[in-house]
């Protein structure tokens, strides 16, 4: 069973990040991990990611970013997704600017639109020891190839938990947003340039898409 800092339906691999942590040494270490792989409705794409942990013996310390794939089942083809949000960066990128030291920034997939030419995919963010946490939507357009980060603007709010596609406005996304301690928090409806609405109280969230179980997913060898 996942458990997931902001208690979303779509878990991070954060069983695994305490594990990483918990055997931290003062050597420092490079542990990845591999996300199950979200197949597209038409059967022609799988998304998934790869999470790259940086340990060492101070927690405050340890880095964690990832990076997103969409393969092309046909040809093989590989494509790289990254959000923009202000703690994401790539692994693989020797030129990122970003401070890295006690960052989480995990990106995995959570669905694909009913015609296969949309991916949403959840980077969640937040530092160690601390109550930072929150979530941006990263969608992939495959038809412009371009990539929206976008989270609820012009509220007040905390933290955001990313939930899926608007059932009744397809080209929005529903977050729920607020404040750390309260009880209930409202769902918002939110477009690709970021602007917030409060969503319709017979709105719900939806997903697209079949996920496939592959020998590579879970922890890879550190190094």
């Amino acid at each position: 069973m996942q458990i997931d800092p902001l208690n979303s339906p779509h878990p991070i691999p954060w069983n695994w990040v305490l594990a990483m942590q918990a055997e931290a040494t003062n050597q420092p270490k490079l542990h990845y991990y591999r996300s199950q792989a979200l197949i597209s409705p038409n059967g022609e794409y799988a998304a998934y990611s790869r999470i790259q942990m940086q340990t060492v013996s101070d927690w405050v310390q340890c880095h964690v970013s990832s990076v997103l794939f969409v393969e092309n089942l046909h040809t093989g083809d590989l494509q790289t997704i990254a959000a923009s949000s202000p703690l994401s960066s790539d692994p693989f990128s020797k030129q990122d600017t970003i401070d890295p030291q006690g960052t989480i920034a995990i990106l995995i997939p959570i669905g694909w639109s009913a015609t296969s030419d949309r991916l949403l995919a959840r980077e969640f963010e937040s530092l160690f020891c601390s109550s930072v946490a929150s979530d941006y939507a990263v969608i992939w357009d495959k038809s412009m190839n371009r990539t929206h980060t976008i989270a609820p603007t012009r509220i007040s709010y905390s933290s955001a938990i990313l939930l899926g596609w608007s059932r009744l406005q397809p080209n929005h996304v529903l977050f729920q947003a607020g404040e750390m301690g309260d009880e209930s928090w409202p769902l918002w409806s939110v477009n690709f340039t970021g602007r917030t609405i409060a969503a319709q109280s017979e709105d719900q969230p939806i997903i697209y898409g079949r996920t496939a179980n592959h020998v590579w997913a879970g922890p890879q060898a550190m190094r």
